[in-house]
């Protein structure tokens, strides 16, 4: 049986993934509100999410007049408290434990149905962390984590926390499947998930091998792709995810575990303090000028 549709939602953070999660939820038809730290971030976010769906009108995917309703419905804004009727929330800001942890004790507060769901696209911090900051409505909340980019790629990861609550998985995967028309796996509640605690140390291993001369990065990613079958190489991926997210899913997986194939290596720490974080910023692994 279907579940009732949650058609209010909500999104903090409007970078590369935030923005990506606002425009599929707008092509479904829901109502957005999109929270950002500030007006000029919010206008970033607009701006970001116009082009993507201009770039899908040049490559036929999307009808013109469906991108129009489709940006008419996400309401771009750096007020929290514009939150607080959404019946479902999607947190998307950087992968940062203290920034996130305050999101979750603020949306305790300001989001006003105590059945709306709270979910995370954390790359990697624990989602019983993030429940738990958000205190008695910690069985609301769970990971969502949207892969980018998220208009093309189908997978999303639904990831409840001991704390969650069975009913509200089942909500969350019937908004993911039914209204999104993505494709979840179920996830467990440890570092990097399913997904990335298999792509985080094989993108490490890459960086390891260019940084040590063993192979040119060209070289490296002609191989994956080539002789793999890899739609594009480890090295140009990373570089696409963005450098800082590579390193900080490392280093939550290296606390964890404490295993040497999730430990960041030196190239990768130099690269990121260097603000070269990849396609992001015009250069990283690779140059993009």
């Amino acid at each position: 049986m279907s579940m009732p549709a949650l058609t209010r939602t909500g999104v903090v953070g409007g970078g590369i993934m935030g923005s990506g999660i606002a425009e599929v939820c707008a092509k479904a038809g829901l109502d957005i509100v999109l929270v950002e730290l500030d007006e000029p971030a919010a206008a970033a976010a607009r701006a970001r999410v116009r082009r993507s769906l201009e770039r899908a009108v040049d490559r036929g995917k999307l009808d013109a007049a469906a991108a129009v309703d489709a940006i008419d419905r996400i309401g771009f804004t750096a007020d929290f408290d514009r939150l607080a009727d959404r019946e479902i929330v999607i947190e998307a800001v950087r992968e940062d434990r203290a920034t996130k942890l305050e999101i979750f004790r603020r949306l305790a507060r300001v989001v006003a149905d105590a059945d709306a769901i709270l979910a995370s696209n954390t790359s990697s911090i624990p989602i019983v962390e993030l429940g738990a900051a958000a205190g008695e409505r910690a069985d609301h909340v769970l990971g969502l984590h949207f892969f980018n980019p998220v208009p093309v790629l189908p997978l999303v990861e639904v990831v409840p926390s001991l704390l969650t609550a069975d009913g509200v998985v089942a909500r969350a995967r019937a908004f993911v499947v039914e209204q999104l028309g993505k494709d979840p796996i179920a996830a467990p509640d440890r570092a990097g998930f399913t997904v990335n605690a298999l792509l985080i140390p094989y993108l490490l291993s890459a960086i390891r091998m260019f940084e040590q001369g063993l192979a040119a990065a060209e070289d490296i990613d002609e191989g994956m792709i080539k002789g793999c079958a890899h739609p594009m190489g480890p090295l140009a991926l990373a570089d696409m995810i963005g450098l800082d997210t590579v390193l900080g899913v490392a280093e939550t997986l290296y606390a964890e575990h404490r295993e040497p194939l999730f430990a960041p290596p030196p190239l990768l720490q130099r690269l990121v303090a260097a603000r070269l974080l990849g396609r992001k910023s015009g250069r990283g692994i690779y140059s993009y000028a």
